[in-house]
């Protein structure tokens, strides 16, 4: 029954982005600012491989991969910045402004699998945003000699994608607090732009409060995965912030279930 709930939300709200003009308009945006740096960053890289080996000054060896993985990707963590708020931001928001939330609320489908159900069809959406950058870098890919390592651009994605989900779930806590989504999506931006900062507010801070601030911090986790660092602190680190925007958005709901009645 909780199955057979969750996949109908799910569905509702994955398909509900192939019917928005606006969820075009966000992929079109996406896929163009991506796509050019993606071939500036791939042609500037090559260009200067070219002319250190044409001085002789190429070092023994250069990991183009890496390095154009790791500067694209840090390309497109900039963008989400901009890009995820935009998709969760009418998560709960709209379904305030339309008068749905009640109904939703008062149904006998728990607070947790709406929520969840919500949670993995914006994700599903973001998935689908990446697919055509993933064809270009399998392309890319495809053609490195020597080959390049599967397990760090594996790696590099699954923090891509866990930084992703982080930011849906909060934003979309935020989402179920306002019946605004332009108001949405600014608290969620902001709340985006603090975490990452968090590194550079914690060097200004002292001890423990610094140590605390710092081991709070997605991108700083982000960029170790990007890095084929693999530790399980930053998986628990980021399960936690999903978990928490998910635990936060049923009591958010909850509460407005207990104004109601």
């Amino acid at each position: 029954m909780i199955f057979t709930n969750l996949s109908a939300i799910f569905r509702k709200e994955f398909q509900s982005y192939f019917t928005s003009s606006f969820a075009y308009i966000i992929a079109a945006v996406f896929w163009l600012i991506s796509g050019l740096f993606f071939g500036l960053i791939l042609e500037n890289i090559i260009t200067s491989v070219a002319f250190a080996e044409k001085s002789g000054q190429l070092p023994t060896s250069v990991d183009v991969a890496s390095e154009f993985l790791q500067s694209f990707l840090g390309i497109i963590i900039s963008l989400l910045l901009v890009l995820l708020p935009a998709l969760s931001m009418g998560l709960y928001s709209e379904e305030r402004k339309r008068g749905t939330l009640e109904l939703l609320a008062t149904s006998p489908v728990t607070n947790w699998v709406v929520a969840v159900g919500k949670l993995l069809g914006v994700v599903c959406f973001f998935i689908v945003l990446m697919i055509p950058l993933w064809i270009y870098e399998t392309i890319v890919f495809s053609s490195a000699n020597p080959p390049v390592n599967l397990n760090v651009i594996l790696i590099a994605h699954g923090g891509l994608f866990l930084v992703a989900t982080a930011i849906l779930s909060l934003g979309m806590f935020i989402s179920s607090l306002t019946d605004s989504s332009i108001l949405a999506y600014i608290l969620t931006f902001v709340l985006v732009l603090f975490l990452w900062i968090t590194d550079a507010i914690a060097g200004n801070l002292k001890e423990p409060l610094s140590s605390i601030l710092s081991h709070l911090s997605l991108f700083d986790r982000y960029n170790d995965l990007v890095n084929g660092v693999v530790d399980t602190s930053s998986l628990v680190l980021f399960a936690s912030y999903i978990f928490l925007g998910i635990f936060l958005t049923a009591q958010s709901i909850e509460t407005f279930r207990f104004q109601r009645s």
